[in-house]
């Protein structure tokens, strides 16, 4: 396949410029999909200029999503970004249906793609690099792959997957500092690696030093004054401003995504619709949160507003 070198190149830049935002997926209280809302909130997101929008993703629900509202989904992300920044759809399950997506996605004006873990199963080395190359000769678009639950590759499957044309990254979720220290030492010249742990503003200093100062941002989903904000002092050093957040916000954030599984999603999804933004239920199997937990998040995006000196 013929690969488009700008789109590595925007999404480098546009890592160092800002957070990676992943939107929500509006859905009405009936469960069906919201364009309508999905456009205001993917649009009042790209207005925040953060560094790519990476649409249909896990926080934006794509396990969840059929082939045509995917298609929608991703198509109003293109729209909405109109080229000024990078737009990366989401894909997954087995590479049949990973390509499926893929096609959709690049008909839809996509710059790239995230492939997401793929389904149920444990795999070795040799199938998860096939994963990626099935897929790979199957969309001229760029791959990022996402290393997270069953899918952790070594440095030897890092240095094979980089080989193949398409795939431009790696982003992650195990956290293991270690193997992230050898797969960078792995990686040629130009790779790129993104910091995708939940929450991953608690990682990211850490993630920093072993050469991964991008990463994406929930946060930046519901509240792009605290996500820019503690990006702008991460990136300029200001380590007592990084402290009061993360001591303030995002520790007490975590501990409460913690409560619940799903909430890593469900609480995003809730804390936007305390802004007021039309984003709407989380489909099942993920729930919504409690009115105890919601109470407790009320309170906390107070708190997080507060120390940025914006208002809920």
């Amino acid at each position: 396949m013929t690969l488009d070198p700008d789109t590595a190149r925007r999404l480098r830049d546009g890592m160092a410029r800002g957070v990676l935002s992943f939107p929500l997926t509006s859905f009405h209280d009936d469960g069906t999909l919201d364009p309508d809302g999905f456009r205001a909130h993917v649009a009042a997101q790209i207005a925040t200029a953060p560094g790519a929008v990476f649409p249909a993703c896990g926080t934006g629900e794509f396990f969840s999503l059929d082939e045509d509202e995917y298609r929608q989904v991703v198509t109003i992300a293109v729209e909405e970004a109109g080229g000024r920044m990078p737009v990366v759809a989401g894909i997954g399950y087995g590479w049949a249906q990973a390509a499926r997506f893929a096609r959709i996605a690049e008909e839809a004006g996509a710059d790239a793609l995230l492939v997401l873990p793929h389904y149920l199963v444990a795999a070795p080395q040799d199938g998860l690099v096939a994963q990626l190359e099935q897929i790979a000769a199957r969309t001229r678009l760029p791959l990022i792959a996402y290393q997270r639950g069953q899918v952790a590759f070594t440095a030897a499957s890092l240095r094979r997957i980089a080989d193949i044309p398409n795939v431009i990254g790696l982003k992650d979720g195990h956290s293991d500092l270690d193997r992230l220290q050898r797969l960078t030492l792995a990686a040629p010249e130009g790779f790129l690696f993104f910091n995708g742990a939940a929450t991953a503003e608690i990682q990211a200093r850490a993630y920093a030093t072993v050469g991964i100062p991008a990463y994406s941002s929930a946060v930046h989903a519901f509240a792009p004054e605290i996500a820019s904000a503690f990006f702008t002092a991460l990136r300029d050093g200001d380590d007592g401003a990084v402290e009061k957040l993360l001591r303030d916000f995002y520790v007490p954030l975590v501990e409460l995504r913690d409560r619940v599984p799903g909430y890593a999603v469900s609480l995003v999804k809730a804390a936007s619709r305390l802004r007021g933004r039309p984003v709407g239920p989380v489909r099942a199997p993920l729930t919504d949160p409690s009115p105890a937990d919601l109470a407790d998040l009320k309170l906390l995006l107070a708190t997080g507003l507060d120390l940025v000196g914006a208002d809920l």
